[in-house]
């Protein structure tokens, strides 16, 4: 019986419970050092980012922790838990960093479920000087290293396989809409009355303040990435601009972004970016996606300047923020993040 079933009341502490959950988390250990032995080859500094940092991120969608600093004084200081640990591996490339790794715990409000937990772990990792291409192989490598340090062959998840050793499918976005949901999306840029029509079409729940990245999501998480990742993992790229607030734009077509998200049977494990250094299109993207926020959520986080300030002086480089629960999860044959996870939050998993 897994903690994550409804039916066993059980914390993760019971004896029983945790005998149950033991192999998974050893292997979760075991994939960890592996993971730190592979970026240490390839002369990779693990680094570790602050949790405190002044925003949390400036994505529509990703919700913050709050917390406050009582000064000696008694003054308050307003910050946020990291989601990612992107803001200041950044500031440390600006610094002169060149190939770091951050395997840290980040923190996500309002996310819970069989692939989302509020605290989790991310393994981060840039690449100064290096087109994003290069974090394809980094992939197509951590994938194999996982599997073979917990003994299989293959990933599952679902009633979904994928062969962690194949070499990994890439396809662009507008080649997954038109597979597997036959819309053109590049003749529907920002055009949300036809995009509305298709998501109709396909049968999705279209409502009147759905904005055009509504409808790209719905249907991106209805019809696209159930399809992904089946027999081997893939690689969707190419996203449109206005779904990579911190990607640089393709040099053949700046409609689009160099941003990728790698999937494995049907689940989103990675996503990666050319990385923007444009300072005031930066500033101009997280206006933006602060705008979608307040009009979905009702709220903002505030910009941090430190940085901006920092992104202008950071070179050109790449990077990548894998979801490591995840990838246990799909080497493991685990059916619920928390089975993988050693102390997970208590109270309802719903």
């Amino acid at each position: 019986m897994t903690l994550a079933d409804p039916a066993k009341a059980s914390p993760f502490w019971d004896k029983s419970v945790h005998q149950d959950r033991r192999p998974r988390l050893l292997a979760r250990a075991r994939i960890r050092t592996a993971l730190r032995g592979f970026f240490g080859g390839q002369d990779f500094v693990e680094v570790e980012p602050a949790a405190l940092q002044v925003s949390p991120g400036n994505e529509a969608h990703i919700g913050g922790f709050a917390t406050d600093f009582v000064t000696l004084a008694g003054a308050r200081q307003h910050y946020y838990l990291h989601s990612s640990p992107e803001f200041a591996c950044k500031k440390l490339l600006a610094a002169g960093e060149e190939r770091i790794y951050a395997l840290t715990p980040v923190w996500r409000n309002g996310e819970r479920g069989p692939l989302h937990h509020p605290e989790f772990t991310m393994l981060e990792w840039y690449r100064a000087h290096t087109p994003y291409d290069a974090l394809i192989e980094d992939c197509r490598a951590l994938l194999a290293l996982a599997a073979k340090t917990a003994g299989v062959e293959s990933f599952s998840f679902r009633g979904l396989t994928c062969d962690p050793f194949a070499e990994p499918e890439r396809i662009t976005l507008c080649e997954a809409f038109a597979r597997y949901a036959d819309i053109d999306l590049t003749a529907r840029l920002n055009d949300r009355a036809k995009l509305a029509q298709e998501a109709q079409r396909l049968g999705l729940r279209v409502v009147e303040d759905d904005h055009w990245s509504d409808l790209f999501s719905k249907i991106l998480s209805d019809r696209i990435e159930p399809q992904l990742g089946k027999g081997r993992a893939t690689v969707l790229d190419l996203y449109p601009v206005s779904e990579a607030a911190l990607a640089r734009p393709a040099p053949h077509d700046p409609r689009f972004a160099e941003r990728f998200e790698l999937y494995a049977c049907g689940v989103e494990l990675a996503n990666a970016f050319g990385e923007l250094t444009d300072v005031e299109e930066q500033r101009r993207r997280f206006a933006h996606a602060m705008q979608e926020r307040q009009r979905i959520y009702g709220e903002t986080y505030p910009v941090d300047e430190d940085f901006l300030a920092a992104l202008a002086h950071m070179p050109q480089s790449s990077g990548i923020a894998l979801g490591f629960d995840r990838l246990v999860m799909l080497a493991t044959g685990a059916h619920h993040i928390e089975d993988v996870i050693w102390t997970p939050l208590a109270g309802a998993q719903k």
